[in-house]
């Protein structure tokens, strides 16, 4: 396995702003996150990959403070938060935009952008961020005064996003932004993705289950199976990785196994 550490001579390396050890997370008696440790690093679009259960949202959860790990530690710029209360999570920087968008979708648009910076009272800044957020999101000032449940899929998703950005986040955690969305659509969330992480410098960390457009938007990788990291690496490494390409992207690297059932192939991270 890869780590993040690699600079350039001379070059200082980048700081962490997530380091996760050895996290544990159960949902009763079941442990649905087993001994995972990862890094992310300031700048960076860190992604998450794995089938559905493979413990992507409760790490997530387990991160922001909507659930509380058993064991190990969330350790965010120096400072342990895994005990903190969400909202306490929320207001040190850290802005969780939730698998399913969980807007509000009686409110409008605009009041849906204004609840992101609850935890700010610097009037004249957010109403600057106000107009970035709409400026990456231009239909949204079109439907300011549409009631939020209204919009497309796709509109919510950038809701979602832009009322996380209100906040200034330090890191920003995506769960499935991609999720019901048509390619068309996933294409143009995720160009917009990599848009604020190199424009606005928000690091990001995502967990998704379509591997292909992860890769592609990240500068490294984690592959997460049944609650554990079994792969690490750069970006484009995983991409290039035979089981990657197997088991997450749809390509058979061998004639011979072409009709077979993939869960008769074998993962060589086993």
């Amino acid at each position: 396995m890869s780590t993040q550490t690699s600079t350039d001579a001379g070059t200082a390396a980048p700081k962490v702003v997530l380091q996760i050890d050895n996290l544990e997370s159960y949902y009763g008696p079941i442990m649905a996150i087993r001994g995972v440790s990862l890094k992310v690093h300031e700048g960076q679009i860190v992604t998450v990959l794995g089938a559905n259960g493979a413990g992507k949202t409760t790490l997530l959860k387990t991160v922001s403070g909507v659930m509380d790990p058993e064991k190990g530690t969330v350790n965010m710029m120096g400072a342990d938060i895994q005990t903190m209360e969400a909202d306490a999570i929320v207001r040190r920087g850290i802005v969780h935009v939730p698998e399913g968008r969980e807007i509000f979708p009686l409110m409008t648009v605009a009041e849906n952008i204004a609840m992101g910076a609850f935890t700010r009272n610097d009037k004249g800044a957010i109403a600057a961020d106000e107009e970035m957020v709409y400026s990456y999101f231009p239909i949204l000032k079109e439907r300011r005064s549409q009631r939020a449940g209204t919009l497309s899929g796709g509109q919510q998703q950038m809701l979602a996003i832009g009322r996380g950005l209100m906040a200034q986040p330090k890191l920003m955690l995506l769960d499935e932004p991609s999720l019901g969305l048509s390619p068309l659509l996933t294409q143009e969330i995720f160009e917009i993705i990599v848009r604020l992480n190199k424009e606005q410098k928000v690091t990001m960390m995502l967990v998704e289950q379509n591997a292909k457009v992860a890769l592609d938007a990240a500068d490294y990788g984690y592959v997460m199976e049944l609650g554990r990291i079994v792969m690490n690496d750069r970006a484009e490494v995983l991409a290039a990785s035979k089981d990657i390409q197997e088991f997450y992207l749809g390509v058979s690297q061998d004639e011979n196994q072409r009709g077979q059932r993939r869960w008769k192939q074998r993962k060589t991270w086993r």
